[in-house]
C-alpha cells in the first residue's frame, strides 16, 4: 500500500504558509503538470492529481485544521470532525468547482485546449459563488466542555429585495455584451495554445447592465446584519473552527452563497485547565491532612465532590476522578479530572504549635519518611 506524501511537501510550502502562498505554489505546479500541457504523460497527470488534492485540503481552513491535527486520517474521514474529508476525483481530474475556476479561469477557457475541465457549453457561466466569511467567537470553559448554543451577529450582505438580486432597476433587462457576443470570453492565441480570458467589457458575465438598481447600485446585494445560532459541539477545543455552510456572502447571478467559518476562543478558567478531554487542577492540603489522611472537597464541572486523601500522601501526588472531565469530541463519553495535590507548609506558627512540632520531630525517626531516609543514607555513602 503506497504512503501518501505530506501535503505541505507536495506543494513545497511550510506549515506557516499563507493562503496566497499556498495558492501560488499550487498554480505553479498545476500549470507545469496539467494534462493539456503534457498529453499522454501519466507521471505528469499523477503529479497534477497529487497537487490538486493537497491544494483542496490546505486551501480550506476547516480541512487544513483537521489535517494539521490528524494528518491524512483527518481528511480521509477516519478521524471524525465537523465536515467531510479528502479530495474526490472524477473523470481523472479534480472536481474542484469554484476553487479550480478561481485559479485557472483567467488562463484556460471553457473548451480551450481540449477540455479536462468538464465544461459542456461555450458560454462562461455568469453565476459565481459568494465569498467565505470568517469570525471569532469567545465561549466559556464549561460551554466548550459540555456544548452549547450561541447567538452571533454577523456584518455581511443579503440579496437586494428591490431587484431580487438581479442588479437591474425596475423592468429593465440586461443587454448582450457587444465585445464577446454574450459568451463572456475572449480568446487569445499563445504559441500552440488557444486560451480564453474573461471579457473585460462585461467582466465575464456576457451581459451589460445599463440601468443598475438604485438600491444596490447593480450589485444585487446590500450590506446588512444577521443573527445566527451556532451549535457548539461538546468537547470542542480552543482554536478549532466550525463551518456554517451557505452562511457567507450571497452568490452573484444566482450562484451559491459562501460559507461562514467560526474560529473558537475558549476563555481561561480560574481553576481548571484542559488537556484534550481531561481536566486538571491543583488542590492544596495541609501537611497534617497529608500525614494523617483526610476527606477533602474538590470542585468539578459538575459541582463539589468529596475525595479521600490516604494517610502519608506526598506532595505532587495525582488522583483521578473518572468521568469528571470534558466530553470527547463526537462521542458520548467524558474524560477524567486529574487532581494534583500540593502539600502546604504553614508559614506562621504559634509558640505552642512550634513546641509541639519540635516534640513531634524528637519522637519521629527516619523510617517514617522513606524518601528522607533514602536521601540521608545516599549522602552518607557518597561523602563519608
Amino acid at each position: 500500500m503506497s504512503v501518501k506524501k505530506d501535503y505541505y511537501e507536495v506543494l513545497g510550502v511550510s506549515k506557516t504558509a499563507s493562503t496566497d502562498d499556498i495558492k501560488k505554489a499550487y498554480r505553479k505546479l498545476a500549470l507545469k503538470h496539467h494534462p493539456d500541457r503534457n498529453p499522454g504523460n501519466k507521471e505528469a497527470e499523477a503529479s497534477f492529481k497529487q497537487a490538486t488534492e493537497a491544494y483542496e485540503v490546505l486551501s480550506d481552513p476547516m480541512k487544513k485544521s483537521k489535517y494539521d491535527q490528524f494528518g491524512h486520517a483527518g481528511v480521509d474521514g477516519s478521524a471524525g470532525g465537523f465536515s467531510g474529508g479528502g479530495t474526490t476525483f472524477t473523470g481523472g481530474f479534480g472536481d474542484f468547482g469554484d476553487v479550480f475556476s478561481d485559479i485557472f479561469g483567467d488562463i484556460f477557457g471553457g473548451n480551450a485546449g481540449g477540455g479536462g475541465f468538464g465544461r459542456s457549453t461555450s458560454r462562461r457561466s455568469s453565476a459565481r459563488r459568494g465569498v467565505d466569511v470568517e469570525t471569532r467567537l469567545e465561549i466559556d470553559f464549561g460551554e466548550a466542555a459540555f456544548g452549547s448554543e450561541k447567538e452571533i451577529l454577523i456584518n455581511g450582505s443579503k440579496v437586494c429585495t428591490s431587484c431580487s438580486g438581479s442588479g437591474v432597476e425596475g423592468k429593465s433587462k440586461l443587454e448582450t455584451c457587444h465585445t464577446c457576443k454574450g459568451s463572456g470570453e475572449v480568446y487569445v492565441r499563445q504559441g500552440f495554445f488557444t486560451m480564453s480570458r474573461p471579457c473585460n467589457t462585461c467582466g465575464g458575465s456576457g451581459q451589460i447592465n445599463k440601468n443598475p438598481c438604485r438600491t444596490c447600485s447593480g450589485k444585487g446585494f446590500v450590506r446588512a446584519q444577521k443573527k445566527l445560532k451556532v451549535k457548539i459541539p461538546a468537547g470542542i477545543d480552543d482554536g478549532q473552527t466550525l463551518k456554517l455552510s451557505g452562511e457567507g456572502e450571497p452568490g452573484v447571478n444566482g450562484g451559491p452563497a459562501g460559507d461562514l467559518y467560526v474560529h473558537l476562543i475558549i476563555r481561561k478558567h480560574e481553576f481548571f485547565e484542559r488537556r484534550g478531554a481531561n481536566i486538571e487542577c491543583i488542590v492544596p492540603i495541609t501537611f497534617v491532612q497529608a500525614t494523617l489522611g483526610a476527606e477533602i472537597e474538590v470542585p468539578t464541572l459538575d459541582g463539589i465532590v468529596k475525595m479521600k486523601i490516604p494517610a502519608g500522601t506526598q506532595g505532587g501526588k495525582t488522583f483521578r476522578l473518572s468521568g469528571k472531565g470534558a466530553y470527547k469530541l463526537g462521542a458520548y463519553t467524558r474524560g477524567d479530572q486529574l487532581v494534583h495535590i500540593n502539600v502546604e507548609v504553614p508559614v506562621k506558627l504559634s509558640k505552642e504549635q512550634t513546641e509541639l512540632l519540635k516534640k513531634f520531630e524528637q519522637l519521629s525517626n527516619a523510617d517514617s519518611v522513606p524518601s528522607y531516609k533514602k536521601y540521608r543514607d545516599r549522602i552518607k555513602k557518597i561523602f563519608s
